[in-house]
């Protein structure tokens, strides 16, 4: 009999006895520190900067207009607090309706959702925990972009509500970091993650297999460095191309070749193994379906993915 692997959904049934979902918040504002000019320019190589934006009137009024933890006023605070609250509403019902969820975490997933004024930050957070049936928060984030002041108030919420930190690790390598534009060193994630778990809270890392100039063995050296800082929940994503990214530059110039399937595979299935029992699992793969995807083809259909995910766990007596 195949052993289920522990994952994210299982967690949250076990602790709250319901089916609890993630309701994904874009909040207009946000930003990064390596787009905005803080620590580097352009972003992170693989990332398409506008990718994560809607065009809803609220998104086109606060075009140009981005926070930082030095912002001294934000004008749009009670438009940034309605969208929360109508994406909230959407996205909640559709996921009661659809899946039988019972009760959410909001999750701040857009850019960089600490990357604000303490007083934005709590006024957000406190206005997605005051829906109804909501537990908790899940806050994805860089380690470089959190203050001492903003661990200390997630920390206080977190003797009543479910709190989630969401570090981007992607690679403890520096080389691959300089390589990716990523704006911060290893050491800094390290740092971070090892004070959020001091300070009691739930911490999922990111790991992304396939970056320019890895292997396979400093991929899995990156997942077990993450377990070993004690992360408490995991996501596993391949690399892919999109238009529109420095990394597309890189592709079309022949300079970087995307992770095959069968490579992803051997790496994630190792990764898998090599984890320890109580980290849980949040995502096995990632992709795009859409035309904005150069390559690997493979990462356009998400049912294909897992398909061959699972394929390949059930020769270690394991499913997703």
């Amino acid at each position: 009999m195949l052993e289920q692997i522990y994952t994210y959904g299982n967690y949250l049934k076990d602790k709250f006895g319901v089916k609890v979902y993630k309701v994904g918040i874009n909040i207009s504002g946000f930003t990064c520190p390596n787009i905005d000019g803080t620590v580097a320019k352009g972003g992170c190589t693989f990332c398409e900067n506008d990718s994560f934006s809607a065009s809803t009137d609220t998104v086109q009024e606060l075009k140009g207009f981005h926070l930082n933890l030095h912002s001294q006023e934000n004008p749009f605070l009670e438009k940034q607090l309605t969208q929360l609250e109508q994406q909230f509403n959407a996205i909640s019902k559709r996921q009661m309706r659809e899946y039988g969820a019972e009760k959410f975490l909001v999750y701040f997933q857009s850019f960089t959702n600490t990357y604000a004024p303490f007083e934005t930050l709590k006024a957000l957070y406190e206005k997605a925990l005051s829906f109804p049936n909501v537990v908790g928060l899940s806050i994805g984030t860089r380690s470089d972009s959190i203050t001492d002041e903003t661990l200390a108030y997630l920390k206080e919420l977190s003797n009543e509500k479910e709190i989630w930190i969401e570090f981007g690790i992607q690679s403890i390598y520096d080389e691959t970091l300089e390589r990716i534009n990523r704006g911060h060193d290893s050491a800094n994630v390290k740092e971070w993650i090892l004070k959020s778990k001091a300070a009691g809270l739930n911490v999922c890392g990111h790991l992304i297999f396939g970056l320019p100039g890895e292997n396979k063995e400093m991929m899995l050296e990156t997942a077990q460095k993450a377990y070993e800082w004690g992360i408490d929940s995991v996501k596993y994503h391949p690399l892919y191309v999109v238009k529109r990214t420095a990394l597309a530059n890189e592709f079309n110039r022949g300079e970087f070749t995307p992770i095959s399937e069968n490579e992803y595979l051997d790496v994630l299935i190792e990764s898998i193994l090599m984890k320890p029992k109580n980290v849980h699992v949040q995502r096995v793969t990632a992709g795009i379906d859409d035309d904005s995807l150069l390559s690997p083809a493979w990462c356009k259909n998400k049912n294909a993915q897992i398909k061959n995910i699972n394929a390949a766990l059930k020769k270690v007596n394991l499913k997703y």
